[in-house]
């Protein structure tokens, strides 16, 4: 019966998001971007990296105080370096899109019939035919913008929006060092003073490996893969990653 209900819930929620005036609302919005991609693969990341750090230095068998330097320093530097890509890499997608809507504008100029009969292509791949075909083709070039935008997403497969770079970088930043100071936290406590903390990398490792697994379950909401088994395979890989590390602390502890 709770099933049934919840079924019906959701349907009359889907019938009124449907509704005219509920489509043009959400139509007239525009797009809008989730940076929580963004903020995911930053934690990931800085997980990841940060727990290295403990884990060969850890290895190494050196002391909490050098620990927290180095594990801070790497949350600094790699959390600045990876947002710093991720705003690059974005601003690079929105000025290429920037420089094919201008090559398309030109070709436009130059070019029309060319253009024109490109249009025609797309959309007779597309399953338009005869007058319908040329229908489409007379509605899409009789807009110079519609032409425009129809050229980057079927021709080149831009989309014409798109995240904002400096959001992007922000929530990788963030991410980054939010979830990567958590294999640095009891070696802040011990080194705080507070000796009732035993063995601070076992719960290092514990503390990472519940964020390792939250952080992949969470990812899950981008990839087709069950939260379970993305969770787990964010675990594996960063426990692979930490196992690594921590055996170069344990074979380099002599140069320490």
């Amino acid at each position: 019966m709770n099933h049934d209900n919840t079924l019906h819930a959701s349907k009359s929620a889907l019938a009124t998001m449907h509704s005219p005036d509920a489509i043009r609302a959400r139509l007239s919005d525009g797009p809008h971007h989730s940076y929580l991609k963004d903020f995911i693969y930053g934690a990931i990341d800085g997980a990841v990296t940060t727990f290295a750090v403990v884990s060969g230095v850890a290895g190494a068998g050196l002391s909490p105080g050098i620990i927290v330097v180095l594990g801070i320093a790497n949350l600094v530097g790699d959390g600045f370096s990876m947002a710093a890509s991720n705003f690059l890499g974005t601003r690079a997608e929105a000025q290429h899109r920037d420089r094919l809507r201008r090559i398309e504008e030109e070709h436009i100029d130059l070019f029309p019939d060319g253009e024109r009969e490109e249009i025609r292509q797309i959309m007779h791949a597309q399953g338009f035919d005869n007058d319908d075909l040329d229908r489409a083709v007379e509605i899409i070039t009789a807009d110079r913008q519609r032409w425009v935008e129809t050229m980057l997403k079927e021709e080149h497969g831009v989309p014409l929006v798109g995240p904002v770079a400096w959001k992007a970088a922000t929530a990788t930043f963030i991410a980054f060092i939010v979830i990567g100071l958590i294999p640095l936290l009891p070696f802040l406590l011990r080194l705080m003073g507070d000796s009732d903390l035993p063995a601070p990398y076992l719960w290092s490792t514990l503390m990472t490996g519940v964020a390792f697994f939250a952080v992949g379950a969470a990812k899950s909401r981008f990839v087709d893969q069950h939260w379970t088994w993305s969770g787990l395979e964010t675990l594996t890989v960063g426990g692979g990653a930490a196992g690594l590390a921590y055996a170069c602390g344990v074979l380099l502890e002599s140069f320490a």
